[in-house]
């Protein structure tokens, strides 16, 4: 154990040492002797993850030869990895070594805010040589727009849209609720859709046509990757609240959207029963 402790300490003393002058490599740089160690300038310096999953941080190092690589923690210079050993107490941090592309992968399960920031793959040289990478970490957020109350009239369309922010990847699926019980847009009541917008914004819009009293009560959309989202849709029989917002209102692009959705669907129900319009009759 002592030699352990020993071994620990001169390999910390030898990386600050040798922090004082590391050498920062970018995208411009080119070894001087091709069999020295260097960075791929390609691999990505800045990395998105979602708190409480795992985060990826590689690193890839050609010519590596019998250098080893460090991966440290920038806010307090603190070694995590160093090969494939890790020289932290928390069991969180491991690093992957992926033999057929040279790549030195930094992973941190069940990722926290606390560990946003800047991560250094240190190669063993003299002097050291760097490469930096800039962890974010995000919780992606739903919200259903126009909340938390929604107007409209009876025998109008409930336009709901939910927009997932935040989101490294769109989620899986996006299911909507009304009063707690999953919308099924096959039901005999009819007139129910929804389309979905995928982006770095993702974008659902459910639409209930010919709106009714029973239909108002809680909704909710509930992205596979994000939190609840909820509204709560009034539907009224003649009555015009200030905050009511009727089918005809704001028509914006993805209102757009919706208009052709329902022109397509009155087509498609058209030509079911063989009486296509022609194009003059949808204009």
């Amino acid at each position: 154990m002592a030699g352990s402790s020993n071994s620990m300490n001169s390999l910390e003393q030898k990386t600050e040492t040798q922090q004082s002058a590391p050498v920062q490599l970018g995208s411009s740089h080119i070894s001087q002797n091709r069999f020295e160690p260097y960075f791929d300038a390609m691999t990505p310096r800045n990395i998105t993850a979602l708190v409480g999953k795992s985060a990826y941080l590689s690193c890839r190092v050609r010519n590596l030869g019998n250098k080893t690589v460090s991966w440290i923690r920038h806010r307090d210079i603190h070694i995590l990895t160093v090969g494939s050993y890790t020289y932290t107490s928390d069991q969180r941090f491991q690093a992957n070594h992926h033999t057929e592309n040279d790549e030195w992968t930094l992973q941190i399960k069940w990722a926290q805010k606390r560990d946003a920031g800047i991560y250094e793959c240190q190669i063993s040289t003299q002097p050291v040589r760097s490469y930096f990478v800039n962890l974010n970490l995000v919780v992606p957020t739903a919200q259903v727009l126009g909340g938390p109350d929604l107007y409209v009239d009876m025998g109008s369309t409930i336009n709901l849209t939910c927009s997932v922010k935040y989101s490294p990847e769109p989620p899986a699926y996006i299911f909507w609720y009304h009063g707690g019980e999953v919308i099924s847009y096959d039901s005999s009541r009819g007139g129910v859709s929804v389309i979905t917008e995928k982006g770095d914004v993702t974008t659902s819009f459910l639409l209930i046509q010919h709106a009714d009293i029973s239909d108002s009560g809680k909704y909710s959309c509930n992205p596979s990757n994000a939190n609840v989202a909820s509204v709560r849709v009034h539907v009224l029989n003649g009555e015009r609240p200030a905050a009511m917002q009727t089918g005809s209102a704001r028509l914006s692009k993805s209102s757009l959207n919706i208009v052709a959705l329902l022109v397509i669907s009155y087509i498609y129900q058209m030509c079911t029963y063989n009486q296509c319009p022609s194009l003059g009759a949808v204009r």
